[in-house]
């Protein structure tokens, strides 16, 4: 066989021979070659000037660029354009609609030239799973006689002499399947969709350390941040950080529906802390103080106050009250050291909540020497940008210091306790006139009137709730009732029935207002404003629940007087303390109760209210008009206490 030449071309149906084919017709038809053939004798008729040969294939770089080709070895393209080390012939396709239905028994008549749509070319390779359109295969036998195969060999006349030293071999090129080309089984499997990956359904545990860090960790966030703490996990070197683990698991179950797993949690965590050997350290103090606040939240507050003791006299043991506590055990960490520095501090003010909410203990850790320095910002603390702590002295000493420092809002919530362990100092006070009430109210209003202007309300810099500054305030508001509270002249005997978070404390009532009576009802309303924070009520801490309740019983009091001018307003109160009270019960079985007191204390005052509204002298100096407005109002609230006393049933018998 002669090597391809732009001479001969060979087109589809043409014979492999250099010499021009012979018609089957008559003698004298005209060839392609334009020769007239009549027996031995040719001759050359006169005809237009036949069109340029065309090739069957151009080559790489002239195809790519859909430029025309002179089928040349190498092509004169190529040769000019200086790439004849790419100039390459690869059979073209184009066209191509496979072999014939029966190419063994053609159809009488029909064109043996025309191709049929079918399934891809058959290929005789060994692999059966190999994929007819690479390139590189042995070509196509057709299996009609009078139509050739088609030979690479005729484009690539001599590919032995052909070196291409930049360019992977032709073989080597993956060419895949075209879609249109398969059948109808092939062609569902490949369109059908992959059904999405469902990660794993998380465990009960893993539910529960996430709650953790959701809902609880930035109302007490003393334990490292959520990224450390796994880090820590991994390294396997603290052995008390599984009794860490334990009691967040536990904290964590309050917030989730964990049925009885709630009590197993409470109960491997208090077995870790007393287990035989287990190691006093900082961890182990975490772990305790974890299991302390929820306890106290869940009305367990006998068993909270006996682990309080022993986690206080573990803490001085270990002297975590002292600086160079978090520097010696901090592993070089800065946040770890800032750790310690929070668990100190969150022991210090949880201690003094649990003594001025209940009113059983005495705050031991404010008389303890201390000098562990402050914390930082929250968002400092999350992102490890830990600063140089300060300390308590540069904060007393701070307006008369000619540097402008700023304090953070876990220092600002730490004065606030130091200042409730003042109050719990005081003597007891016989007369509104006393010095040591003067001396109580200098140190609170000194806290409310220095605080800097982005610390006067509870959000952060980025409008979000700052539950540091949130308590702080708190904190200072209770305090203001129980110091000016004793010395009111509210009455309140009516709400000696609200007794869940501390015992109730006789107060005499007077003919009028005084000073003190002013700064408890103040102080009381701010408390009820606290709560319309656009914040779930569930993410502060659970001593929020006997703040609101101490502000109930003065807005009960209030309300049970004969005639009061804003009872409307007062109303407004109440309502958003029970919802607030309601809203916590959800997690927190202490606030269950206080709702459970202070809601029927509000039902008892209304029917007392109702029973006077049935002289005639009650409604003297009223419209009509403000009868019809007063009369619906109170229905509106005896139906929300009848609601709320059916739910308050219900939430008591789940539990």
């Amino acid at each position: 066989m002669e090597p391809f030449s732009p001479e001969a071309p060979h087109c589809n149906g043409a014979s492999s021979s250099s010499s021009p084919a012979v018609s089957s017709d008559s003698p004298g038809t005209a060839t392609s070659s334009g020769t007239v053939r009549n027996g031995s004798v040719a001759t050359t008729t006169s005809q237009p000037s036949a069109p340029p040969p065309s090739v069957p294939a151009a080559c790489l770089p002239c195809r790519t660029k859909h430029l025309r080709c002179d089928g040349s070895h190498p092509c004169g393209r190529c040769t000019a354009t200086g790439i004849v080390a790419e100039c390459a012939y690869v059979a073209s396709r184009r066209g191509y609609k496979g072999p014939r239905r029966n190419p063994n028994n053609p159809t009488p008549g029909a064109n043996p030239n025309k191709r049929h749509a079918s399934s891809s070319p058959p290929y005789s390779g060994t692999t059966p799973d190999s994929c007819p359109m690479m390139l590189g295969h042995a070509p196509v036998t057709m299996a009609t006689p009078s139509v050739h195969a088609f030979n690479p060999s005729i484009v690539l006349s001599d590919q032995s002499q052909l070196s291409f030293p930049s360019t992977p071999s032709v073989a080597s090129i993956p060419v895949y399947r075209n879609n249109y080309m398969m059948d109808s089984t092939a062609m569902a499997l490949a369109t059908q969709a992959a059904p999405p990956i469902q990660p794993p359904a998380a465990t009960l545990p893993e539910r529960c350390f996430e709650a953790f860090y959701h809902y609880f960790h930035a109302g007490h966030p003393f334990v490292l941040p959520k990224r450390n703490l796994l880090e820590l996990l991994k390294s396997n070197s603290e052995p008390n950080l599984s009794v860490v683990m334990a009691a967040m698991r536990y904290i964590g179950s309050l917030y989730v529906d964990a049925g009885p797993a709630k009590a197993r949690f409470l109960d491997e965590a208090i077995q870790l802390c007393y287990a035989q050997g287990v190691r006093k350290d900082g961890f182990l103090i975490q772990a305790l103080l974890l299991i302390i606040i929820g306890l106290d939240g869940s009305c367990e507050q006998a068993k909270a106050r006996e682990l309080l003791a022993i986690c206080e006299r573990y803490a001085i043991e270990i002297d975590l009250n002292k600086r160079e506590f978090a520097v010696m055990h901090g592993r070089g960490d800065p946040i770890m050291e800032e750790s310690w520095r929070r668990t100190w501090w969150d022991l210090y003010i949880c201690d003094g909540m649990i003594a001025g909410v209940h009113r059983v203990t005495n705050f031991l850790l404010f008389d303890i020497m201390t000098d562990v320095g402050l914390p930082c910002e929250e968002e400092e603390y999350h992102k490890g940008c830990i600063p140089s702590p300060m300390s308590l002295e540069e904060f007393d000493d701070k307006e008369f210091l000619d540097e402008d420092r700023e304090f953070s809002s876990f220092a600002y919530r730490v004065a606030a306790a130091r200042n409730l362990g003042r109050l719990m100092r005081m003597p007891n006070v016989m007369f509104p006139d006393a010095a040591e009430v003067d001396k109580m109210e200098a140190h609170l209003s000194n806290w409310r009137m220095h605080l800097p202007d982005n610390k006067r309300d509870d959000l952060d810099p980025n409008c979000q709730l700052d539950e540091m500054m949130f308590q702080a305030h708190f904190i200072t508001h209770a305090c203001t009732i129980m110091l000016h509270q004793p010395l009111s002249q509210l009455d309140s005997s009516p709400v000696q029935a609200v007794n869940s978070c501390a015992p109730h404390r006789p107060v005499r009532s007077g003919d009028q207002y005084n000073a003190h009576t002013k700064h408890t009802v103040t102080a009381a309303y701010e408390i009820s404003k606290m709560v319309t924070q656009a914040v779930p009520v569930t993410s502060h801490t659970h001593f929020f629940t006997c703040v609101v309740t101490l502000s109930s019983i003065v807005h009960l009091s209030k309300w049970a007087l004969y005639m009061i001018e804003d009872e409307a307003d007062l109303r407004q109160q109440i309502r958003l303390n029970i919802g607030a009270l309601n809203k916590l019960s959800k997690v927190w079985k202490a606030a269950n109760t206080a709702w459970g007191q202070v809601k029927g204390v509000a039902q008892e005052i209304y029917r007392q209210k109702k029973a006077q509204q049935i002289t005639p002298a009650f409604w003297v100096g009223y419209t009509q008009e403000q009868m019809m407005t007063s009369i619906q109002a109170d229905e509106s609230i005896m139906n929300e206490f009848n609601q709320g006393l059916i739910a308050q049933v219900g939430v008591t018998q789940a539990q």
